[in-house]
């Protein structure tokens, strides 16, 4: 552990209650793993070390990351303007419109920033976001690496904050130029790490994938042991052992092996069929979903049926609901209180575009548009601009509802226009009311 460190856990284990060492009820010790383990990994009780890199290589987990940061990420995300009527005005005009929609930072796309971003809350519980400003406005934000940083508290009870690049030395950012985004907290300022708290769940489908490798790798044949009615030389072990090694193996299946004079093959250990492994990995893959709140059909998991009519729909609007929804409001709460003044705030406000997720769906969007005009929320014009088509103008830029849409006690009443009209045929039909010419 090198000294930096070392400080850092010596301050944070001496932190006053009701701060960060009381984020879990109890004042942080340098021998809790359960706080630390966040940061550099947790033991589980499978024996399994998990960290995010191991945790990554487990296809559910890779899969619910990928669900979840790819559509939040690309997902369009507005500044805009209250209006005094109550509508709203995006404010493409506003510099921070464009570093949140286009560009952050010189090094990253908006879709690539957010994405780490998202990534980050539901791996390590927290999201480090570095605020660039010239002459108090923001021009840019840098994300920072949370196994990078570091949390302190200083005397008051605030978060202090310390991180450490890559070949550069450890330095304190002030909490202004810091946009800290939590996941899920029990003391709303530091996020729990889903590593440290699902370091069991992760480990025990560690362990499943490594019996399953093992057991391809050895042909899917249980242990064999060999039974000799006579005690061997040492070298005729080792012989007997090379021999053995190179007819096992999945490599070698269908070599069959050889048994001279008193020697006798026994299994043993238990099948994989008894151990129930492709159950308990599938159960292992299931359980992971439900620690990301992702319905494992979402993620390739689960029959054919699950995936039919309206239960996909169903399941979609759930993961809209319960998972995309929570981390996307965090976003824009954070964006809102950290890079927008205290007068920017009462007349703007950030907010993700969910009519995003219809681009991938023409008959649900179709279907939008069409009730969205018919209602009079919409104009013709206001759809084609969401199509990226140019306007048609005219009556296209007008608000329509349905004729039939009429008060009943209106219906079998005829309108001042179509009185007139009865009137002028009636007068048309009678030519003898006609004036002389």
């Amino acid at each position: 552990m090198n000294r930096s460190l070392s400080s850092v856990l010596t301050r944070a284990a001496s932190a006053p209650r009701a701060s960060l060492g009381e984020w879990m009820g109890k004042t942080i010790r340098l021998t809790d793993g359960a706080f630390w383990g966040q940061f550099l990994g947790a033991q589980s009780a499978s024996g399994k070390t998990v960290t995010v890199n191991s945790a990554m290589r487990l296809t559910a987990v890779w899969a619910c990351v990928r669900v979840i940061a790819e559509t939040i990420s690309t997902l369009p995300i507005g500044l805009y303007l209250k209006m005094p009527d109550g509508s709203r005005q995006s404010a493409d005009d506003h510099d921070l419109y464009w570093i949140l929609r286009h560009s952050p930072n010189s090094k990253m796309t908006a879709v690539a920033f957010w994405e780490a971003v998202v990534a980050s809350m539901l791996l390590k519980g927290n999201a480090y976001i570095e605020i660039r400003r010239i002459g108090g406005r923001v021009v840019a934000l840098d994300f920072l690496l949370p196994g990078r940083m570091e949390l302190d508290v200083d005397d008051a009870g605030n978060l202090e904050y310390f991180y450490t690049a890559p070949k550069t030395a450890r330095r304190k950012i002030p909490a202004e130029n810091m946009m800290h985004i939590p996941a899920f907290s029990l003391d709303g300022l530091i996020g729990l790490s889903p590593i440290a708290y699902g370091a069991d769940v992760f480990g025990s489908a560690m362990s499943a994938e490594s019996v399953a490798g093992s057991t391809f790798q050895n042909g899917l044949h249980q242990t064999v042991a060999f039974e000799v009615d006579r005690t061997l030389k040492p070298e005729q072990r080792d012989e007997f052992r090379d021999y053995v090694k190179r007819i096992s193996g999945a490599m070698n299946a269908g070599l069959s092996p050889v048994l001279e004079a008193g020697v006798t093959a026994k299994t043993i250990g238990i099948n994989p069929v008894d151990a129930q492994l492709l159950e308990s990995r599938t159960y292992s893959a299931e359980d992971i979903c439900r620690f990301f709140l992702i319905d494992p059909t979402v993620v390739g998991y689960g029959d054919k049926a699950s995936n039919w009519g309206t239960g996909l729909e169903q399941k979609q609007l759930r993961l809209l609901i319960f998972t995309l929804r929570p981390l996307q409001r965090r976003i824009e709460e954070a964006i809102a209180k950290c890079l927008l003044t205290p007068v920017e705030r009462r007349r703007m406000y950030v907010e993700y575009s969910i009519e995003g997720l219809l681009r991938a769906d023409s008959a649900a969007r179709a279907s939008f548009y069409s009730s969205m005009v018919q209602n009079g929320i919409y104009t013709r014009d206001e759809c084609r601009v969401r199509e990226n088509l140019k306007r048609h103008g005219g009556n296209a830029d007008v608000l329509t509802v349905q004729s039939n849409l009429a008060p009943i006690d209106s219906l079998g009443q005829t309108t001042d226009g179509q009185a007139a009209r009865a009137a002028l045929l009636s007068w048309l039909m009678e030519p003898e009311s006609k004036p002389q010419e």
